[in-house]
């Protein structure tokens, strides 16, 4: 292999091995369960199998979670559309922020953060935590609760359709997620979502 060849192999490499933002496809935004049936199915499920979401799932999660579906407005609703909430994803690559409008993962911090989160048992299996954090400089604390209600919900009701399990979880150790996040004073976790398959 002669120089040149090996220089471009070695620096495709590199861009590849550093690159850290995930770029999502297309969400599907038709399909699924009848409403009725998804509502009959929605529960808490804690045990997973630890395997991961193929793309289109995760595209189509995060875009009933938080996604645009108009020019500007939320499949969730927000007081006086302020939008005070964010949605992050933790992988076992890292913690990263879902850019509904590029529709794309960022990621914030790089490693493996699950032991934050709590409960191994539950979120150790999963295929991913959602993180929800509102952001106290955009809304009152108590719009950004009702927000977060409303996108886990919205959670729940797309892994029931879409054959998946998903827990709720208020109970995780929020100061080491909040300093293991870099968040500001004006930023505050409120819930976490485990989501995977069933076990």
């Amino acid at each position: 292999m002669n120089k040149g060849l090996l220089l471009i192999v070695l620096l495709c490499s590199f861009i590849f091995a550093t690159a850290q933002d995930i770029q999502l496809v297309t969400p599907t935004r038709t399909g699924g369960k009848p409403l009725m049936d998804a509502l009959n199915e929605r529960q808490s499920n804690r045990n997973f199998v630890k395997k991961d979401l193929p793309a289109q799932t995760l595209s189509d999660m995060l875009w009933a979670a938080y996604g645009f579906n108009r020019e500007d407005k939320r499949t969730v609703p927000s007081s006086q559309n302020r939008q005070e909430l964010d949605v992050y994803v933790m992988l076992s690559t890292g913690i990263y922020f879902y850019d509904a409008k590029e529709n794309k993962l960022i990621m914030k911090q790089k490693g493996d953060f699950c032991a934050a989160l709590g409960q191994p048992n539950i979120t150790g299996s999963a295929a991913l935590s959602l993180i929800y954090v509102i952001n106290l400089d955009k809304n009152s604390r108590d719009a950004g609760l009702i927000a977060a209600g409303f996108s886990v919900q919205n959670v729940y009701l797309y892994c029931a359709s879409a054959g998946l399990g998903a827990v709720a979880r208020g109970s995780f150790k929020r100061p080491d997620l909040q300093n293991v996040m870099k968040l500001t004073d004006k930023q505050e976790v409120v819930l976490t979502q485990a989501v995977g398959y069933i076990k």
